[in-house]
Protein backbone atom coordinates (compact mmCIF):
# COMPACT_ATOMS: atom_id res chain seq x y z
CA UNK A 1 0.00 0.00 0.00
CA UNK A 2 1.79 3.34 -1.06
CA UNK A 3 0.72 6.73 0.51
CA UNK A 4 -1.00 8.73 -2.02
CA UNK A 5 1.07 11.91 -1.67
CA UNK A 6 0.65 15.38 -4.01
CA UNK A 7 3.49 14.81 -6.65
CA UNK A 8 4.27 18.58 -6.27
CA UNK A 9 4.21 18.18 -2.61
CA UNK A 10 7.06 19.92 -0.02
CA UNK A 11 6.94 15.88 1.70
CA UNK A 12 8.59 15.03 -1.59
CA UNK A 13 11.30 16.93 -1.50
CA UNK A 14 14.59 16.06 -0.37
CA UNK A 15 15.02 18.80 2.04
CA UNK A 16 11.90 17.82 3.74
CA UNK A 17 12.92 15.21 7.16
CA UNK A 18 11.44 12.25 7.27
CA UNK A 19 12.22 9.82 10.68
CA UNK A 20 11.19 7.38 13.23
CA UNK A 21 11.19 7.79 16.71
CA UNK A 22 11.53 5.94 20.00
CA UNK A 23 11.78 6.86 23.94
CA UNK A 24 14.82 5.81 26.09
CA UNK A 25 12.33 3.69 29.08
CA UNK A 26 10.07 2.13 26.00
CA UNK A 27 12.86 0.39 24.28
CA UNK A 28 15.97 -0.04 26.23
CA UNK A 29 15.48 -2.51 28.55
CA UNK A 30 18.43 -2.92 30.95
CA UNK A 31 17.65 -1.28 33.78
CA UNK A 32 20.07 -2.23 36.48
CA UNK A 33 22.90 -2.57 33.00
CA UNK A 34 26.05 -0.71 33.40
CA UNK A 35 25.73 1.36 36.41
CA UNK A 36 22.01 2.56 35.47
CA UNK A 37 19.69 3.95 38.93
CA UNK A 38 15.90 3.61 39.36
CA UNK A 39 13.85 6.10 37.44
CA UNK A 40 10.14 6.94 38.53
CA UNK A 41 9.32 4.65 36.06
CA UNK A 42 10.48 1.69 37.63
CA UNK A 43 9.46 2.52 41.29
CA UNK A 44 5.75 3.15 39.34
CA UNK A 45 6.17 0.01 37.32
CA UNK A 46 6.92 -1.55 40.63
CA UNK A 47 3.57 -0.44 42.49
CA UNK A 48 0.78 -2.77 42.08
CA UNK A 49 -2.63 -1.61 39.82
CA UNK A 50 -0.41 1.38 38.03
CA UNK A 51 0.48 -0.45 34.87
CA UNK A 52 -1.56 -2.99 33.21
CA UNK A 53 -0.80 -6.50 33.67
CA UNK A 54 1.97 -5.55 35.79
CA UNK A 55 4.08 -4.84 32.87
CA UNK A 56 7.39 -2.87 33.15
CA UNK A 57 10.56 -1.42 31.16
CA UNK A 58 12.18 -4.91 31.38
CA UNK A 59 13.33 -6.13 28.75
CA UNK A 60 10.99 -4.00 26.51
CA UNK A 61 12.42 -4.16 23.36
CA UNK A 62 16.51 -5.29 24.55
CA UNK A 63 17.77 -2.00 22.14
CA UNK A 64 20.67 -1.18 25.03
CA UNK A 65 21.72 -4.58 23.70
CA UNK A 66 20.87 -5.06 20.05
CA UNK A 67 21.97 -1.22 18.77
CA UNK A 68 23.66 -2.30 16.26
CA UNK A 69 20.72 -4.67 14.97
CA UNK A 70 18.38 -1.72 15.49
CA UNK A 71 20.48 0.54 14.03
CA UNK A 72 21.05 -1.38 10.35
CA UNK A 73 16.74 -1.68 10.73
CA UNK A 74 16.83 2.08 11.07
CA UNK A 75 18.96 2.20 8.00
CA UNK A 76 16.69 0.13 5.89
CA UNK A 77 13.82 1.72 6.02
CA UNK A 78 15.30 4.91 4.42
CA UNK A 79 14.61 7.49 6.74
CA UNK A 80 16.70 11.19 6.87
CA UNK A 81 16.67 11.04 10.72
CA UNK A 82 15.99 8.72 14.23
CA UNK A 83 14.40 10.79 17.33
CA UNK A 84 15.39 9.04 20.48
CA UNK A 85 15.42 9.90 23.74
CA UNK A 86 18.55 10.14 26.61
CA UNK A 87 18.02 8.20 29.72
CA UNK A 88 18.99 10.46 32.70
CA UNK A 89 19.32 7.81 34.73
CA UNK A 90 22.11 5.90 32.49
CA UNK A 91 24.35 9.70 32.96
CA UNK A 92 23.82 10.25 36.41
CA UNK A 93 23.04 7.88 38.16
CA UNK A 94 23.70 9.44 41.80
CA UNK A 95 23.64 13.00 42.52
CA UNK A 96 26.85 14.53 40.65
CA UNK A 97 28.31 11.21 39.47
CA UNK A 98 28.75 10.97 35.60
CA UNK A 99 28.17 7.53 34.24
CA UNK A 100 31.13 7.00 31.23
CA UNK A 101 29.11 3.50 30.52
CA UNK A 102 26.00 5.67 29.74
CA UNK A 103 28.10 8.88 27.58
CA UNK A 104 29.62 5.73 25.58
CA UNK A 105 26.19 3.96 25.06
CA UNK A 106 24.34 7.43 23.57
CA UNK A 107 27.83 8.23 21.75
CA UNK A 108 27.87 4.70 19.48
CA UNK A 109 24.37 5.40 18.91
CA UNK A 110 25.21 8.39 17.62
CA UNK A 111 28.41 7.75 15.91
CA UNK A 112 26.48 4.51 14.36
CA UNK A 113 23.21 6.83 13.31
CA UNK A 114 25.60 9.41 11.36
CA UNK A 115 28.30 7.00 9.68
CA UNK A 116 24.68 5.44 8.23
CA UNK A 117 23.71 8.97 6.76
CA UNK A 118 21.06 9.42 9.33
CA UNK A 119 20.04 12.85 11.29
CA UNK A 120 20.32 11.98 15.38
CA UNK A 121 17.42 14.13 16.91
CA UNK A 122 17.79 13.53 20.44
CA UNK A 123 15.66 14.31 23.64
CA UNK A 124 16.80 15.04 26.38
CA UNK A 125 14.01 14.16 28.78
CA UNK A 126 11.50 11.45 28.17
CA UNK A 127 10.05 10.82 31.36
CA UNK A 128 12.50 9.40 32.94
CA UNK A 129 13.33 11.12 36.01
CA UNK A 130 15.70 9.26 38.27
CA UNK A 131 13.92 8.64 41.41
CA UNK A 132 16.39 9.87 44.15
CA UNK A 133 15.49 13.23 42.67
CA UNK A 134 11.51 12.24 43.22
CA UNK A 135 12.39 11.36 46.79
CA UNK A 136 13.76 15.01 46.79
CA UNK A 137 10.41 16.29 45.31
CA UNK A 138 10.80 15.79 41.92
CA UNK A 139 9.19 18.11 39.32
CA UNK A 140 7.32 19.92 42.49
CA UNK A 141 11.13 21.19 43.34
CA UNK A 142 12.53 23.96 42.04
CA UNK A 143 16.27 22.54 42.72
CA UNK A 144 14.96 19.52 40.31
CA UNK A 145 14.98 22.27 37.29
CA UNK A 146 18.45 23.25 37.63
CA UNK A 147 19.68 19.87 38.08
CA UNK A 148 18.27 19.14 35.39
CA UNK A 149 20.36 22.30 33.23
CA UNK A 150 23.45 20.83 34.65
CA UNK A 151 22.84 17.01 33.05
CA UNK A 152 21.52 19.08 29.74
CA UNK A 153 24.75 20.47 29.76
CA UNK A 154 26.92 17.51 30.52
CA UNK A 155 25.09 15.55 27.82
CA UNK A 156 25.14 18.41 25.37
CA UNK A 157 29.35 18.69 25.80
CA UNK A 158 29.84 15.43 25.34
CA UNK A 159 27.76 14.96 22.39
CA UNK A 160 28.29 18.24 20.87
CA UNK A 161 27.28 18.94 16.93
CA UNK A 162 26.92 15.06 16.12
CA UNK A 163 23.63 15.34 17.03
CA UNK A 164 21.70 17.97 14.58
CA UNK A 165 18.74 18.40 16.92
CA UNK A 166 18.32 18.66 20.44
CA UNK A 167 14.73 18.85 22.43
CA UNK A 168 14.93 19.62 26.02
CA UNK A 169 11.34 18.05 27.02
CA UNK A 170 9.49 15.52 25.51
CA UNK A 171 5.27 15.93 25.87
CA UNK A 172 5.85 18.14 29.63
CA UNK A 173 1.77 17.67 29.67
CA UNK A 174 2.07 14.30 29.89
CA UNK A 175 5.19 14.94 32.75
CA UNK A 176 3.23 17.12 35.10
CA UNK A 177 -0.63 16.33 34.07
CA UNK A 178 -0.31 12.50 33.72
CA UNK A 179 2.11 12.52 36.55
CA UNK A 180 1.41 14.92 39.56
CA UNK A 181 -2.09 16.28 38.63
CA UNK A 182 -4.08 13.10 37.48
CA UNK A 183 -1.86 10.12 38.99
CA UNK A 184 -2.20 8.41 35.69
CA UNK A 185 1.59 8.06 35.02
CA UNK A 186 4.96 8.28 37.34
CA UNK A 187 5.43 9.15 40.36
CA UNK A 188 1.30 8.64 40.80
CA UNK A 189 0.54 12.13 42.59
CA UNK A 190 -3.46 13.46 42.06
CA UNK A 191 -3.33 17.54 42.99
CA UNK A 192 -4.29 20.60 40.34
CA UNK A 193 -1.63 22.59 42.02
CA UNK A 194 1.05 20.08 42.05
CA UNK A 195 0.39 19.54 38.50
CA UNK A 196 0.37 23.41 37.48
CA UNK A 197 3.65 23.76 39.32
CA UNK A 198 5.75 20.63 37.66
CA UNK A 199 4.71 22.49 34.92
CA UNK A 200 6.11 25.60 35.18
CA UNK A 201 9.43 24.03 36.78
CA UNK A 202 9.63 21.63 33.42
CA UNK A 203 9.07 24.63 31.41
CA UNK A 204 11.80 26.58 33.77
CA UNK A 205 13.93 23.49 33.24
CA UNK A 206 14.10 24.05 29.51
CA UNK A 207 15.12 27.49 29.67
CA UNK A 208 18.07 27.16 32.17
CA UNK A 209 19.27 24.85 29.93
CA UNK A 210 19.04 26.29 26.72
CA UNK A 211 22.29 28.88 26.67
CA UNK A 212 25.11 25.93 27.51
CA UNK A 213 23.20 23.73 24.99
CA UNK A 214 24.08 26.28 22.10
CA UNK A 215 27.18 27.12 23.74
CA UNK A 216 28.41 23.14 23.29
CA UNK A 217 26.35 22.64 20.20
CA UNK A 218 25.97 25.86 18.17
CA UNK A 219 25.39 24.38 14.88
CA UNK A 220 22.21 22.04 16.27
CA UNK A 221 19.20 22.91 16.36
CA UNK A 222 17.51 23.14 19.74
CA UNK A 223 13.98 23.16 21.18
CA UNK A 224 11.36 21.55 22.57
CA UNK A 225 8.33 18.76 22.03
CA UNK A 226 4.95 19.53 22.94
CA UNK A 227 1.84 17.05 22.85
CA UNK A 228 -1.19 18.94 21.62
CA UNK A 229 -4.78 17.38 21.40
CA UNK A 230 -7.13 20.23 19.20
CA UNK A 231 -10.37 21.10 21.23
CA UNK A 232 -13.36 21.72 19.53
CA UNK A 233 -16.98 22.72 20.57
CA UNK A 234 -19.93 20.33 20.94
CA UNK A 235 -22.07 22.95 19.39
CA UNK A 236 -22.36 26.66 18.27
CA UNK A 237 -23.38 27.77 21.98
CA UNK A 238 -21.42 30.21 24.14
CA UNK A 239 -21.12 28.15 27.08
CA UNK A 240 -19.73 25.06 25.20
CA UNK A 241 -17.03 27.44 22.93
CA UNK A 242 -15.85 28.72 26.01
CA UNK A 243 -15.20 25.24 27.39
CA UNK A 244 -13.35 24.70 24.54
CA UNK A 245 -11.11 27.55 24.77
CA UNK A 246 -10.85 26.61 28.65
CA UNK A 247 -9.49 23.38 27.60
CA UNK A 248 -7.19 24.42 25.14
CA UNK A 249 -5.68 27.21 27.10
CA UNK A 250 -5.02 24.45 29.86
CA UNK A 251 -3.55 21.69 27.60
CA UNK A 252 -1.94 23.48 24.84
CA UNK A 253 -1.17 27.27 25.32
CA UNK A 254 -0.57 26.55 29.00
CA UNK A 255 2.76 25.04 27.38
CA UNK A 256 3.25 27.06 24.35
CA UNK A 257 2.57 30.67 25.60
CA UNK A 258 5.05 31.14 28.02
CA UNK A 259 7.55 29.99 25.83
CA UNK A 260 6.56 32.24 22.35
CA UNK A 261 4.91 35.10 24.64
CA UNK A 262 6.40 35.07 28.16
CA UNK A 263 3.23 34.78 29.87
CA UNK A 264 0.67 32.63 30.92
CA UNK A 265 -2.71 32.24 29.19
CA UNK A 266 -5.28 34.41 31.33
CA UNK A 267 -7.99 32.24 31.38
CA UNK A 268 -6.53 29.63 33.08
CA UNK A 269 -5.68 30.99 35.95
CA UNK A 270 -8.46 33.59 36.41
CA UNK A 271 -10.85 31.10 36.77
CA UNK A 272 -8.58 28.79 39.08
CA UNK A 273 -6.54 30.95 41.06
CA UNK A 274 -5.12 28.27 43.57
CA UNK A 275 -3.97 26.86 40.21
CA UNK A 276 -1.27 29.39 39.67
CA UNK A 277 2.21 28.07 40.44
CA UNK A 278 4.39 29.35 42.53
CA UNK A 279 7.26 31.43 40.69
CA UNK A 280 10.20 34.15 40.64
CA UNK A 281 10.11 37.32 38.85
CA UNK A 282 12.46 36.08 36.25
CA UNK A 283 10.85 32.94 35.89
CA UNK A 284 8.79 33.77 32.28
CA UNK A 285 11.83 35.51 30.56
CA UNK A 286 13.62 32.65 31.21
CA UNK A 287 11.29 30.43 29.51
CA UNK A 288 11.05 32.05 26.84
CA UNK A 289 14.30 32.19 25.72
CA UNK A 290 14.64 31.84 21.30
CA UNK A 291 13.81 28.17 20.09
CA UNK A 292 15.29 27.10 16.75
CA UNK A 293 12.18 24.99 16.58
CA UNK A 294 8.83 23.45 17.72
CA UNK A 295 8.31 19.49 17.70
CA UNK A 296 4.37 18.80 17.85
CA UNK A 297 3.20 15.55 18.39
CA UNK A 298 -0.26 14.87 17.31
CA UNK A 299 -2.32 11.41 17.67
CA UNK A 300 -6.18 12.65 18.02
CA UNK A 301 -8.71 15.53 18.96
CA UNK A 302 -11.20 16.51 21.90
CA UNK A 303 -14.53 17.31 21.27
CA UNK A 304 -16.06 19.87 24.10
CA UNK A 305 -18.83 20.66 26.29
CA UNK A 306 -19.95 22.45 29.16
CA UNK A 307 -19.28 20.40 32.10
CA UNK A 308 -22.29 21.09 35.22
CA UNK A 309 -19.05 19.33 37.78
CA UNK A 310 -16.30 21.08 36.61
CA UNK A 311 -14.85 23.51 33.64
CA UNK A 312 -15.31 21.28 30.76
CA UNK A 313 -15.96 17.53 29.72
CA UNK A 314 -14.77 15.57 26.64
CA UNK A 315 -17.88 14.19 24.42
CA UNK A 316 -17.64 10.51 22.66
CA UNK A 317 -17.38 10.89 19.62
CA UNK A 318 -18.54 8.47 16.39
CA UNK A 319 -15.11 9.00 14.76
CA UNK A 320 -13.22 5.81 13.41
CA UNK A 321 -10.49 4.87 16.52
CA UNK A 322 -7.30 3.54 16.86
CA UNK A 323 -6.84 0.00 18.97
CA UNK A 324 -6.24 2.33 21.78
CA UNK A 325 -9.51 4.03 21.49
CA UNK A 326 -8.37 7.55 20.28
CA UNK A 327 -10.33 9.19 17.29
CA UNK A 328 -8.99 9.13 14.17
CA UNK A 329 -9.06 12.55 12.78
CA UNK A 330 -6.62 13.98 10.65
CA UNK A 331 -8.24 17.28 9.78
CA UNK A 332 -7.25 18.17 13.23
CA UNK A 333 -3.49 18.32 12.29
CA UNK A 334 -4.06 20.76 10.31
CA UNK A 335 -6.77 22.99 11.86
CA UNK A 336 -4.05 22.75 14.58
CA UNK A 337 -1.37 23.57 12.57
CA UNK A 338 -3.19 26.97 10.84
CA UNK A 339 -4.26 27.68 14.14
CA UNK A 340 -0.69 28.08 15.94
CA UNK A 341 0.48 29.86 12.77
CA UNK A 342 -1.95 32.64 13.43
CA UNK A 343 -2.28 32.90 16.71
CA UNK A 344 1.58 33.37 17.50
CA UNK A 345 3.25 35.17 14.90
CA UNK A 346 7.37 33.91 16.34
CA UNK A 347 5.98 30.49 15.82
CA UNK A 348 9.20 28.52 14.59
CA UNK A 349 10.20 26.27 12.29
CA UNK A 350 7.96 23.09 13.10
CA UNK A 351 8.39 19.24 12.87
CA UNK A 352 6.08 16.54 13.53
CA UNK A 353 7.65 14.78 15.97
CA UNK A 354 5.15 12.33 16.58
CA UNK A 355 2.31 11.18 14.73
CA UNK A 356 1.15 7.20 14.88
CA UNK A 357 -1.51 4.54 15.44
CA UNK A 358 -2.07 1.77 18.16
CA UNK A 359 -2.98 -1.03 15.71
CA UNK A 360 -2.91 -4.47 17.18
CA UNK A 361 -3.01 -6.59 14.60
CA UNK A 362 -1.09 -9.87 14.66
CA UNK A 363 1.78 -11.72 12.85
CA UNK A 364 0.69 -14.11 10.64
CA UNK A 365 2.56 -16.27 8.73
CA UNK A 366 5.32 -13.84 9.11
CA UNK A 367 3.74 -10.69 8.50
CA UNK A 368 2.04 -8.18 9.88
CA UNK A 369 -0.83 -6.48 7.64
CA UNK A 370 -1.78 -3.07 9.63
CA UNK A 371 -4.04 -1.63 7.35
CA UNK A 372 -5.36 0.85 9.75
CA UNK A 373 -2.29 2.35 10.36
CA UNK A 374 -0.40 2.41 6.76
CA UNK A 375 -4.12 4.28 6.05
CA UNK A 376 -3.70 6.41 9.49
CA UNK A 377 -0.29 8.09 8.47
CA UNK A 378 -1.25 8.73 4.46
CA UNK A 379 -4.57 10.50 5.83
CA UNK A 380 -1.99 12.70 8.33
CA UNK A 381 0.69 12.95 5.93
CA UNK A 382 -1.76 14.61 3.21
CA UNK A 383 -3.28 16.73 6.65
CA UNK A 384 0.73 18.01 7.27
CA UNK A 385 0.77 18.73 3.29
CA UNK A 386 -2.64 21.12 3.46
CA UNK A 387 -1.18 23.14 6.37
CA UNK A 388 2.13 23.49 4.42
CA UNK A 389 -0.17 25.03 1.58
CA UNK A 390 -1.56 27.27 4.35
CA UNK A 391 1.73 28.81 4.74
CA UNK A 392 2.69 27.12 7.88
CA UNK A 393 6.60 26.24 8.19
CA UNK A 394 6.18 22.60 8.67
CA UNK A 395 10.15 20.79 8.02
CA UNK A 396 9.74 17.31 9.18
CA UNK A 397 7.39 14.49 10.61
CA UNK A 398 8.53 11.64 12.64
CA UNK A 399 6.49 8.47 12.85
CA UNK A 400 5.96 7.18 15.88
CA UNK A 401 7.10 4.39 16.61
CA UNK A 402 10.08 3.03 14.92
CA UNK A 403 9.07 -0.62 16.86
CA UNK A 404 6.04 -1.95 19.16
CA UNK A 405 7.86 -1.03 22.79
CA UNK A 406 5.93 -0.62 26.65
CA UNK A 407 3.30 2.02 26.06
CA UNK A 408 3.45 3.19 29.65
CA UNK A 409 0.57 2.49 31.99
CA UNK A 410 -1.05 0.32 28.95
CA UNK A 411 2.12 -1.88 29.66
CA UNK A 412 2.59 -4.09 26.05
CA UNK A 413 -1.01 -4.39 25.50
CA UNK A 414 -0.60 -1.44 22.54
CA UNK A 415 1.30 -1.46 19.35
CA UNK A 416 2.30 1.46 18.06
CA UNK A 417 5.34 0.47 15.87
CA UNK A 418 5.88 0.38 12.18
CA UNK A 419 8.27 -2.86 13.05
CA UNK A 420 6.59 -5.82 14.92
CA UNK A 421 8.60 -7.10 17.99
CA UNK A 422 7.95 -10.17 19.43
CA UNK A 423 8.81 -9.96 23.01
CA UNK A 424 9.81 -13.49 23.76
CA UNK A 425 12.30 -13.81 20.94
CA UNK A 426 13.14 -10.29 20.28
CA UNK A 427 12.37 -10.69 16.83
CA UNK A 428 11.62 -7.14 14.19
CA UNK A 429 9.09 -7.98 11.55
CA UNK A 430 8.82 -4.71 9.08
CA UNK A 431 5.05 -4.47 9.01
CA UNK A 432 3.42 -3.58 5.94
CA UNK A 433 3.23 -0.10 7.15
CA UNK A 434 6.84 -0.24 7.68
CA UNK A 435 6.98 -1.08 4.04
CA UNK A 436 5.10 1.83 2.94
CA UNK A 437 6.99 4.18 4.61
CA UNK A 438 10.39 2.49 2.96
CA UNK A 439 8.81 2.71 -0.52
CA UNK A 440 7.30 6.07 0.00
CA UNK A 441 11.05 7.66 1.14
CA UNK A 442 12.86 5.25 -1.97
CA UNK A 443 9.95 7.41 -4.35
CA UNK A 444 11.11 10.34 -3.54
Amino acid sequence: MNFNIPATSKLRDKTFTFGVATASFQIEGSSAADGRCESIWDRFCATPGKVLHGDNGEPACDHYRRLEQDLDLIESLGVDAYRFSIAWPRIEPSPGVWNEAGFAFYERLVDGLIARGIKPFATLYHWDLPQYLEDQGGWINRETAYKFAVYADKVSARLGNRVASYATFNEPWCSAFLGYRFGIHAPGLKSDRLGFQAAHHLLLAHGLALPAMRANAPKAQHGIVLNMTPSYANSDSPEDQLAAEFADAENTHTYLQPLLQGRYPTLVFAQHPDWAPIQLAEDLAIMAAPIDFLGINYYTRGVIEKSDSGDYQTVPQADAKTDIGWSIYPAGLTDLLVDLNARYSNLPPVFITENGAADNTELVAGAVHDTMRTDYYNQHLNSVHQAIEAGVDIQGYFAWSLMDNFEWAYGYSQRFGIVHVDYQTQVRTIKTSGKSWQQFLADR
